[in-house]
Formats: C-alpha cells, sequence, structure tokens
C-alpha cells in the first residue's frame, strides 16, 4: 500500500475543502427548513445557454495569464480596455512556460508543474464567468462561491510553486518523491471545479452564497456588536474563506518570489534573480484585486480592473523575458527551436547537456513545510479576520477614493520592490541601480547627458521608459474623464471622448514634469539590460569565440 507523505498531506488537506466549498450555507439552511430544491426553469436554462454563446465571443480575455496576481474573470467590468490587455498577456506566459522549461535551467518537476498549473486556473475563470453573469447578472468578483472556488485553484498553483522550489533547494534529487501526488489533488480539485460550476445553479447556489458555508463568518448580530463596528457589512462582502484564499495567494507568492531569488545560489546562476523582478508586477496585479475587494468591488473604482489587467501583461512579458535570460544563460538558441534531436555533436547541444547535469548547491532547511504551513494558516486568518471586520470601522471602504486606492496598489509592491533593491545592492554583482552610486558632492545627477553615455542601449532604455510612462497614461487619464463626467470614455466609436481622453493626457503632461528625474533614473536602470539583452546580445558568444581563437 501506497504511503502518503507529510507534503502530500499539507498540500491535500489544503485542497480538500474546497470540494466541500461549493455547497453554500443558504442550502444548508434550506435544508433545515425541509424546503423543497427548486430546478432550474427550462425557459431560464434556454436562455442561459443562449447567453453563455454569446458571452463566449466577448471573454476570450478571460484565457489571459493569472498569478498571485488573483486574476479572475473581471473583463466583464473591465471594458475594451482590459480585455485587450488580458488577451495579449496570453502569449507572453506561454513563451514563458516555454523558456523556464529548458532542460538546462534545472528547474524542478513540482514547481514547474504549478506554473504551467496557472493555465488551468485561467481556463475555470471562463465558466465562471459566464455563469456569474448569464445566470445571476453580476461580476464574478461579486459570486463568492464560485470566486472563492476559482480562486482555490490558483492557491494550489502557488503551493505547487513554493514546494517545488523548496525541495528542490533542501533535498537531494534522488530523495524527492514523484509529484504525481500533488498533480493528481490538483487536476482533482479541478475537475471538482468544474463539475460544481455545471451543477451549482441548479442545486440551489444563490449569487451571494458563501464559499465553504461561510465558515469562519461571524454572526450578523456579533458583528453588529463589536465596539468599533460603524457600518453594516454588504452583501456582496467576501466572505472569511475566500478572503484567506486571497491572502494566502499572496503570501505564497512572495514566498515564491524569496524562493526564486534564493535558487540563484542553488544553481550558481544570477539571472534567477531576474525571475523575482519579473514576478512583481504579477505581485501588483493580485495587490489590485485586494484592494477591489476591499471596496467592496465599487464600480467607481473600475481603474482598478484596468490596471490589474496591465499589470498582468506587463508581468507576463517581464517573466518572459527573465526566463529567456535564464535559458539563454545555459546555453539555449535559436537552434532549440527545431523539435528534432540535436547531433551528439552539436557544440550547444554539449553545453546546455552539460548544464543540466551539473548538481545543485543544496542547503539546510530552515523549518519544516508543517512549521512553514503553521506559520501561514496564521497570518493569513489574522490577515482576514482584520480586513473584514476592521473595515466596518471605517469611512473609506464605503466612501471609494481613487487616490487611496492608487496609493495602495503602488505602496504594497513598492515595498516589495525596496526590498529587493536593498538585496540587489548587497550584492557582490552589478545592480541595475549602480547608477544611484556615489558619495556626498559626488552623487551624480540624473540628466539626459547621463543617458547618452550609454549610447544607443541608453536612448532605446530612455525610449522603452517614456513608453510605458504613457501607456500608464491612458488609464489614468480615462479613470479622470470618469471621475468628471460619470462614464467610460469610449475612445475607439466616440470623438469626443476620444480627444476629452487625449487632453486630459496633455493636462497631466505638464504635472508629470516633477517626474522627470524618476522616469531618467528608470531609464539609467535599464540601460545596462538594454545594451546585453538587445543592443549586444550576440556579444557575449562572439566574444567567447574570439577569445578561442587567442593562443
Amino acid at each position: 500500500m501506497t504511503t502518503i507523505s507529510t507534503n502530500a498531506l499539507l498540500f491535500l488537506a489544503t485542497m480538500v475543502p474546497s470540494v466541500a466549498a461549493f455547497v453554500p450555507a443558504s442550502l444548508i439552511n434550506q435544508r433545515q427548513s425541509q424546503s423543497t430544491l427548486a430546478m432550474m426553469d427550462p425557459a431560464l436554462a434556454m436562455d442561459t445557454f443562449a447567453s453563455a454563446n454569446n458571452m463566449m465571443t466577448t471573454m476570450d480575455h478571460s484565457t489571459a495569464m493569472a498569478t498571485s496576481s488573483n486574476v479572475l474573470s473581471f473583463a466583464d467590468q473591465g471594458q475594451n480596455l482590459a480585455g485587450i490587455f488580458f488577451q495579449a498577456s496570453l502569449l507572453p506566459y506561454l513563451l514563458f512556460l516555454y523558456f523556464l522549461s529548458f532542460k538546462a535551467n534545472r528547474i524542478s518537476d513540482l514547481g514547474n508543474f504549478g506554473f504551467q498549473f496557472v493555465l488551468l486556473f485561467v481556463v475555470s475563470t471562463i465558466p465562471s464567468g459566464i455563469i456569474s453573469k448569464a445566470v445571476y447578472g453580476i461580476s464574478l468578483a461579486n459570486v463568492d462561491w464560485l470566486h472563492g472556488g476559482a480562486e482555490t485553484l490558483l492557491t494550489a498553483a502557488n503551493i505547487l510553486i513554493v514546494l517545488g522550489f523548496k525541495e528542490a533547494m533542501t533535498t537531494p534529487k534522488a530523495d524527492i518523491e514523484p509529484m504525481g501526488k500533488y498533480r493528481n489533488i490538483a487536476l482533482g480539485a479541478f475537475a471538482v471545479f468544474a463539475v460544481f460550476c455545471a451543477l451549482g445553479p441548479n442545486i440551489g447556489f444563490e449569487a451571494h452564497s458563501a464559499f465553504l458555508f461561510g465558515a469562519g463568518d461571524l454572526p450578523t448580530t456579533w458583528t453588529a456588536s463589536l465596539p468599533w463596528v460603524t457600518h453594516p457589512e454588504p452583501e456582496n462582502a467576501l466572505s472569511i474563506p475566500t478572503w484567506m484564499i486571497h491572502f494566502s495567494s499572496v503570501f505564497e507568492y512572495l514566498f515564491a518570489m524569496s524562493l526564486v531569488w534564493k535558487y540563484s545560489e542553488t544553481t550558481g546562476n544570477e539571472k534567477w534573480k531576474g525571475l523575482t523582478w519579473g514576478m512583481l508586477p504579477l505581485h501588483a496585479s493580485g495587490i489590485c484585486a485586494c484592494t477591489y475587494h476591499w471596496f467592496y468591488n465599487d464600480p467607481s473604482l473600475q481603474f482598478l480592473v484596468t490596471s490589474q489587467a496591465g499589470l498582468t501583461l506587463l508581468g507576463n512579458i517581464t517573466c518572459m523575458i527573465a526566463a529567456f535570460r535564464i535559458a539563454r544563460s545555459n546555453g539555449w538558441t535559436l537552434s532549440d527551436l527545431n523539435p528534432f534531436p540535436k547531433s551528439n555533436t552539436s557544440p550547444s547541444g554539449l553545453v546546455s547537456e552539460g548544464i543540466s547535469a551539473m548538481p545543485l548547491e543544496l542547503s539546510e532547511a530552515t523549518e519544516t513545510n508543517a512549521v512553514l504551513a503553521a506559520k501561514l494558516v496564521a497570518l493569513t486568518v489574522l490577515t482576514s479576520y482584520a480586513v473584514k471586520y476592521g473595515s466596518l470601522g471605517l469611512d473609506l471602504p464605503f466612501e471609494p477614493n481613487s487616490f487611496v486606492a492608487g496609493a495602495m496598489i503602488v505602496g504594497f509592491p513598492a515595498i516589495t520592490a525596496y526590498q529587493y533593491a536593498n538585496l540587489s545592492k548587497e550584492s557582490e554583482e552589478d545592480s541595475i541601480f549602480d547608477f544611484m552610486k556615489g558619495d556626498g558632492e559626488n552623487k551624480p545627477s540624473l540628466s539626459m547627458d547621463d543617458i547618452k553615455k550609454y549610447g544607443v542601449a541608453g536612448t532605446v532604455a530612455y525610449v522603452l521608459t517614456e513608453l510605458a510612462f504613457w501607456i500608464v497614461a491612458f488609464p489614468v487619464a480615462s479613470t479622470a474623464l470618469y471621475q468628471s463626467t460619470g462614464h467610460w470614455p469610449d475612445v475607439v466609436n466616440d470623438n469626443t471622448d476620444r480627444t476629452a481622453v487625449l487632453a486630459f493626457i496633455f493636462a497631466g503632461a505638464n504635472i508629470a514634469r516633477a517626474l522627470v528625474p524618476l522616469r531618467f533614473g528608470a531609464a539609467l536602470a535599464l540601460a545596462p539590460w538594454v545594451d546585453e539583452n538587445i543592443i549586444n546580445r550576440g556579444g557575449d558568444s562572439a566574444e567567447a569565440t574570439g577569445d578561442s581563437s587567442n593562443p
């Protein structure tokens, strides 16, 4: 009889509740009152089926990548721009998976599968979005049982990534247990979710039925008696289990980022640190989702949806670039696109085979998986209760403020970025922040002359930085127009809205002059990478060839 390891039991304990999660609290109440469950009216079923067919053409964006990013089917709220961002984000993620899977990268099978499992989470958002709109007439963010159920799959992906990297860094390869158990549990959870998506509306699931029975939710009378509570909780408020799933995803993703950073020591390849930087926009995307929920999914904060989609696209691109750099440093060449086996004497093949056979530099585990899981659960529970019930004593969540929401989605990721920036400065390797070094009066001032010192690479970096700046300016201008007129601009069909958005953008350009030093700094930070990976991307191989020809 096959024994199940502690790791598998921990993963199973995380995933099994998702099966029970699809039976809402409202269904239990119905059974207690011995009321008869009504099946869906046939006419409604036909209408739902027709609506689903129509919606399939407008929800393709749901197939875009999701990470810690907590991306659900918010595109029914995000209008055209968010939909475009989500659609465009799929291809970069697929390329990211391709480069990440290069054999010489020596990524663990379980960690690699975790990144791949994100795609099944994305697939789950398609029926979820259809049901939420066609059956309940509201967005997925407001249907708690679907929302929490889909998010559970993302949590599963993050757990797989964390376990995979942690074991690869601390356990000899021969002692790592096969990933079949984890894979079967994760795929089983996906199958359960698919079944309940199909059956849920017919067996009594309502729009605001609580995920996981609403386990842990305080009774309404208890909530009202809390001394700090000044507002009743809206009916679309997330349940405690759904908040826990969200925060666990955020914390797990942060831990995954730290493990990827440390994996550079395990492999002896500093390029892995670049993947941590590449994951940062996806972390920010998850913060956008949590911020949106904290404001009870208020429609006036639609820019959070657009920002979430834009950060997902940006994060997929940066992860793709980072994975490409890792693969390239490990011997990947264009010839690897050829699906046929290489020659046994192929130089590039010999290089990648040699690197893939190199052992990893293992480190001693500082804590067991059980201790790590206990810490995660404790932090998740405390944060979920503090956010869900603490916010009832504040006016801000009930009076949405775009500036506060913007500060939240910038501030939290900025703290994470600051921590890794300090780690980069402490590293012996050259840092992307080296342009900031200097003492006293010798500290460099940022100007266009500094950018010109990098030649073509500096110019390209400046153009890319400015392009990113103006891409961000569009959703900001759209939000400003919404706040002024009460409707989102239709820049495709309405000339008036198009002109108004452009006017907002150019008016904001004068205010943006204050950010010029920051933009110069970003361009200078990017210039070395542009020089290495765009301008002189063949320089290493050419230099190596030249060196080998010298006596």
